[in-house]
């Protein structure tokens, strides 16, 4: 049988990807290398076909890239473990990160994406305060995944909140509780609007009223200033758009006189670690967030390897993790049928 680019790659003790880097790109190689890959083949009668080629140079090339990981917020630890996994994908395979945190903003989202995509062979947008289509033109025939935004465009992997979302409002409702604030994030969130969409069906679904209360900043300072709101409201139960709003709440709160979750119950999004260890343990849902981080880049790297699809769409299911600030409503009214 004829020796294969596999036993080229064993013979010189290299991995498979430099192997093929010594016949389809051998300027990537330093010249020991190279000479040690060239010698072994000549030994084992290897000769590199060549109709592979060109599909060699575009795979040598995918494991040398360069990925650019832009993210609203490095400081909220639901995009820190995103980065992390994504991190840990490009190294696997020694590609090159470039990472941008866009605080938040809007323009300057759209100024690092303008620079990044002449610098970067491909992108992951994580969460993007720019419309869908808007990311999709300024990135241009630069290769993009988009996480948490939703578009035929390309490439998306959605942490979805449909299930989480519902097992958010079924447990309150079984609790006892009978009217419910959201605590909103910003407004050009896309990720917001979604919830909003789920937490409105969720509640008219299970006979609840929901306090749709207003946007504020995807903080720990956000959410201690909709505190007051959520005690004028009324309501008994509150579900904060992120966990580090969902913390505010509670300091807030515990600062106008009220009990967790003795007056008031409260639900977080993301489980970031500080859910477990804050005072009560905050009641989170949980969002994959690294598993979406390891995904993006797994998608982004069969496009930078040439494998041309139709954009596809992952959706992570998410999951509500109980704890202690959530609890019996204080007064509930029976239903006398």
């Amino acid at each position: 049988m004829a020796p294969t680019l596999t036993d080229v790659a064993k013979g010189a003790n290299v991995a498979l990807s430099t192997a093929s880097r010594a016949f389809s790109d051998p300027g990537r190689l330093g010249s020991q290398t190279l000479r040690k890959v060239l010698t072994v083949a000549q030994e084992l009668g290897y000769e590199p076909p060549v109709a592979r080629t060109a599909e060699s140079a575009t795979a040598a090339r995918a494991e040398t890239a360069t990925v650019a990981l832009v993210v609203p917020d490095i400081a909220n630890p639901v995009f820190g473990a995103f980065v992390k996994a994504a991190q840990g994908e490009c190294r696997h395979r020694r590609q090159t990160v470039v990472l941008a945190d866009t605080d938040l903003d809007p323009d300057r989202e759209r100024e690092v994406l303008a620079h990044l995509k002449e610098r970067a062979d491909g992108l992951v947008v994580c969460s993007p305060r720019l419309d869908a289509d808007d990311v999709l033109d300024i990135c241009g025939r630069t290769p993009a995944v988009l996480v948490n935004r939703e578009t035929s465009g390309t490439d998306c992997v959605l942490a979805d909140a449909a299930h989480g979302m519902r097992q958010a409002v079924e447990y309150l409702a079984a609790l006892g509780h009978r009217r419910i604030a959201y605590v909103q994030g910003m407004r050009r969130s896309w990720s917001n609007a979604h919830r909003v969409d789920l937490i409105r069906a969720e509640t008219e679904r299970a006979g609840l009223e929901l306090e749709l209360l207003g946007w504020q900043a995807e903080t720990v300072a956000g959410g201690t200033a909709a505190a007051a709101s959520v005690m004028a409201s009324g309501a008994s139960a509150v579900i904060a758009h992120n966990d580090l709003m969902a913390l505010g709440v509670l300091t807030g709160a515990r600062a106008l006189g009220l009990s967790v979750p003795g007056d008031l119950s409260v639900i977080g999004f993301d489980d970031i670690p500080f859910a477990e260890v804050s005072q009560p343990s905050l009641t989170s849902v949980a969002v994959p967030m690294a598993r979406a981080g390891a995904l993006s880049l797994q998608m982004l790297e069969q496009v930078l390897a040439g494998e041309r699809q139709i954009p596809r769409t992952h959706r992570l299911p998410t999951q509500l993790i109980v704890r202690g600030s959530t609890g019996p409503a204080a007064t509930t009214t029976k239903d006398p049928s």
